[in-house]
């Protein structure tokens, strides 16, 4: 795990004056490689790569970056990991090695079958830039899954950049950074702003399974090497024969795939555990960990003082089980809330995912005990985890049946009424019922109910609304227009109902949102994660299995959880999927009221010139009247002002 940056010059610079630049670049984000930084540069050809290492193997020089190839073509500077990379050498045959690093042997690939021939080899998570001395010509490419970050563009006098995180573009000395309007719109709907673009005018990020090519003085070459819809869509015509398996067969195929993930995983010349909250994911990957691993598995978890978002109890009794040295952080509101200040320098660029709170904290104590951490994301994505894909399953082939100006009637009609006066109702009828059969925040499920679901033309329009905190971004951004997303982007031979939602959810949420989430917290205390589930093998197999090996009565990610269940008894997970959340309406009523006040003051928010204040002003009244509904929604203005408020954007 790594960073890297660099640029490739409009105009000449002396040799010296280019390694200064591309090392301060590379030094803004110095917490991702602690260990050596590293510069290559050619001023004939106006080229330099930075590179920040923390070096998890090979940790000798002979790993060190920039590195060139054997055969003196190809300089790579690249942050991630190739998983299979002594199965590579052993293809590659017999060479002059310097050491055993990943970086070698990526580059003897590259050598032996080019740059974007040699991708579909690799088994890994990265991001990686390499120049051709011989074509002359900068090559970024992206992972898969899109677990590591990688930002481009070009800046207005014509260098074009690049780097792990906007910290390092944003010290070239021609960047401007001009607010992308568009960019923000979608980044208040899906609380991340989502790849291809960033908040910044004329930079992107580089999305999973793409590459660009560029070169000084000639148009940019754009491809990709792999595709999640062209994985479902082969996955799909897979069904036939998957259809008929047992669920013995189904179980044992997931569970030898997933050993043989984590195993791989498992590459490392310095310490390493995972996070564990006790749920289906991370405890299923834990449980791998143990079968693969020569030693005895760390986890780590933390507990918090709020008895409804604590899963500390659950972690520690899945560890006991398994036997791992555990370790277990309990954290008050005041130790949570302090990480509030630091979030917006850490996520480089507006980010409103309230779980990256607790990310923030667990990193940090990994961090402490181990280099790297393997994690369980991405098991709700591919096996349908998320409760709106019960949604899905349960009500909305019921409510679909319904003619849609009725249910436009019924949601008016419960918004009619606040979500605390439901709430309260809600309490009164349910205090005869056992407390495990109780429904908590039922006002404000009603309103969601109200708001993203009964007013809805189609399924799809459903999911997009269930993924979004504010319906109608664009009404909030002065001068924004919400641009075209894979949301809106028209059915052909895909899958349909469900399955979609999954779809969008990993070409979206996954890498825009959740994989952001745990990279930026994660590497600013330079800790690498890993993320077994989003082996692409395990992708491609998620795709192949009928819907009931995902779904079945009532039961989420099912056969995930068979396959969990023969290592794990089922009484210690199975409990109300509750995520990684935190009491967000009730900070912002009470001990973050304070701070969210001064960001969301009406006179401030008219000054700055970015957000309609109305709306917003009206939210922060519901919100304190009761209506947790628009906590999140709130959450996504607070980051964006107060990362406006860090990095002085205009």
């Amino acid at each position: 795990m790594c960073g890297i940056t660099g640029f490739i010059g409009a105009s000449a610079q002396p040799a010296e004056a280019m390694r200064d630049q591309v090392r301060r670049m590379a030094g803004a984000i110095a917490h991702r490689g602690p260990d050596h930084d590293g510069q290559w540069v050619d001023a004939a050809q106006r080229v330099a790569l930075g590179h920040r290492r923390l070096a998890i193997v090979d940790l000798s020089p002979q790993g060190a970056q920039p590195m060139v190839s054997h055969c003196g073509r190809y300089v790579v500077a690249y942050n991630g990991e190739i998983y299979n990379h002594l199965e590579l050498r052993s293809v590659l045959g017999p060479l002059p090695w310097r050491g055993h690093s990943d970086t070698e042997t990526l580059l003897a690939a590259f050598s032996r079958w080019g740059v974007v021939e040699a991708l579909p080899r690799l088994v890994g998570m990265f991001a990686i830039a390499v120049w051709d001395r011989e074509t002359h010509s900068l090559t970024l490419v992206r992972d898969r899954m899109g677990e590591k970050p990688l930002y481009w563009g070009h800046l207005p006098n014509g260098d074009m950049v690049f780097g792990s995180e906007l910290k390092a573009l944003r010290v070239h000395p021609e960047w401007r950074g001009d607010i992308d309007r568009d960019a923000l719109t979608l980044y208040l709907r899906h609380s991340a702003v989502p790849a291809p673009w960033s908040i910044y005018r004329g930079v992107r990020k580089l999305e999973p399974g793409a590459w660009v090519r560029c070169a000084a003085g000639r148009a940019d070459e754009h491809g990709r090497w792999w595709r999640i819809d062209e994985a479902a869509r082969h996955g799909l015509a897979r069904r036939v024969e998957t259809a008929a398996w047992t669920d013995a067969e189904a179980t044992d195929r997931l569970e030898a795939l997933l050993l043989q993930a984590v195993r791989s995983q498992l590459l490392a010349d310095v310490p390493l555990g995972a996070f564990l909250s006790g749920g289906v994911d991370s405890s299923t990957v834990v449980a791998m960990m143990v079968r693969g691993a020569r030693e005895r598995v760390r986890t780590f978890a933390i507990g918090f003082d709020h008895p409804g978002f604590d899963e500390a109890g659950h972690a520690r009794a899945v560890a006991t089980h398994l036997g791992t040295e555990h370790t277990e952080l309990r954290v008050s509101a005041a130790d949570a809330l302090a990480v509030v200040p630091r979030l917006p320098r850490m996520y480089d660029e507006p980010f409103a995912d309230s779980s990256q709170i607790p990310t923030a904290l667990v990193t940090a104590m990994a961090r402490r005990g181990v280099v790297v951490a393997l994690s369980g994301d991405g098991g709700d994505e591919l096996f349908a985890g998320y409760n709106r894909y019960l949604i899905a399953d349960r009500l909305w082939h019921r409510i679909g049946r319904v003619p849609l100006p009725l249910r436009r009637i019924a949601a008016r009609a419960l918004l009619g009424v606040d979500a605390g006066t439901w709430s309260a109702l809600a309490d009164r009828l349910q205090a005869l019922r056992p407390a495990r059969q109780r429904h908590a925040e039922v006002g404000p499920k009603l309103h969601k109910l109200a708001r993203c679901v009964l007013p809805m033309p189609t399924l799809e329009a459903m999911h997009r609304a269930l993924a979004s905190q504010w319906l109608e971004p664009a009404a909030l951004v002065e001068g924004g227009h919400e641009p075209a997303t894979a949301f809106d982007e028209a059915r052909h031979d895909g899958p349909d109902g469900i399955e979609r939602m999954c779809l969008l959810d990993q070409r979206t949420y996954l890498p825009d949102d959740i994989l952001v989430k745990v990279d930026r917290a994660a590497m600013a205390v330079s800790l690498e994660t890993r993320v077994p589930l989003l082996d692409h093998r395990v992708v491609e197999f998620a795709w192949q299995i009928p819907l009931h090996f995902k779904l079945r009565d009532g039961q989420t990610k099912w056969l995930l959880r068979q396959v969990l269940y023969r290592h794990v008894p089922p009484h210690l997970i199975e409990r109300p999927k509750q995520g990684f959340a935190v009491p967000l309406q009730a900070w912002l009523r009470g001990p973050l009221r304070d701070w969210a006040e001064a960001l969301l003051d009406e006179r401030r928010l008219r000054d700055d010139g970015s957000l309609v204040p109305g709306p917003i002003r009206s939210a922060w009244a519901s919100l304190l009247a009761g209506d947790g509904h628009w906590a999140g929604a709130l959450w996504n203005v607070l980051m964006w002002q107060a990362w406006r408020q860090e990095v002085g954007a205009r």
